[in-house]
């Protein structure tokens, strides 16, 4: 029989999207998995990865949304200030550029619709289609563009807790679907959930894969923004954000630079002292 580590899942509280990176780096060095990648995104590279990580982040909209790293640390931030200026269109536009097989937005803001679903009145979508007809008359919900149909998920959501109440379990902006196991590089984000709960609209976020160093603190703050702006729009306040993945890691080119954020040189760590 081998004896193997057994499977760890770990629990994060955190008060701000800059606390939350920060301490989950420093459990990242301390108790991932160090292990060499057989297939997909640097296959061969090495990469410290959890089992299965929550982070619960009280305070996600506490500003800066990105963490700075202080200056006598003399490194790079992970993420750059203006970063967001890019991003937030990333996530909240449908238009795909050429050589893209999906954006995150494109799947949530400009999904494409079977052709079927263009009679809505058919008794076969009727039993089917269970929205209200109201869903189908607004164009900012189902977009209509050169004879196809494509709907806008955060449009619906916020269509839906404004006109049908906040109770209910449905309200899932959804990126992955079965035929993404055919792509060569899958989305790595496969859903934002979401919870109207005494006032607040609350991310439930979960990754089947998470670069740690870059990736989390920008993908993050982006869908902090995002939620921002939905709340706005139900006329809910802001509220907390659970995020999750069974894949979260740190790839070797930065174990240097997490190391030093823990207190040890660049010299200490190739020794390792």
């Amino acid at each position: 029989m081998h004896h193997t580590k057994p499977f760890t899942p770990l629990f994060i509280e955190a008060t701000s999207l800059p606390d939350a990176w920060f301490q989950t780096v420093y459990k990242c060095i301390e108790t991932a998995r160090d292990f060499t990648i057989d297939r997909g995104s640097y296959a061969g590279m090495r990469r410290l990865e959890f089992d299965y990580i929550t982070i619960h982040i009280k305070f996600p909209g506490a500003r800066p949304l990105l963490p700075q790293i202080p200056p006598q640390y003399n490194l790079p931030n992970p993420v750059a200030d203006d970063y967001l200026d890019d991003y937030l269109p990333y996530l909240m536009t449908g238009e795909l550029k050429p050589g893209e097989s999906y954006t995150y937005g494109q799947r949530i803001c400009k999904y494409p619709l079977p052709d079927s679903y263009a009679d809505y009145t058919s008794k076969q979508n009727r039993d089917i289609i269970i929205q209200d007809e109201e869903v189908w008359s607004n164009d900012r919900i189902i977009v209509r563009e050169n004879g196809k149909l494509y709907l806008n998920q955060i449009e619906l959501l916020i269509w839906t807790y404004k006109n049908k109440g906040f109770r209910n379990n449905q309200m899932v902006l959804q990126v992955a679907h079965p035929a993404d196991m055919l792509l060569k590089d899958p989305p790595c984000l496969r859903a934002i959930d979401t919870r109207i709960q005494d006032g607040r609209l609350h991310f439930i976020i979960y990754f089947r894969s998470w670069d740690l160093w870059g990736g989390f603190p920008a993908n993050l703050a982006g869908m902090q923004q995002m939620k921002e702006y939905i709340a706005s729009e139900i006329g809910v306040d802001d509220g907390e954000i659970i995020a999750s993945s069974k894949g979260l890691h740190l790839y070797n080119y930065v174990w240097e630079l997490a190391e030093c954020l823990r207190g040890k040189t660049i010299e200490e760590f190739r020794k390792g002292g």
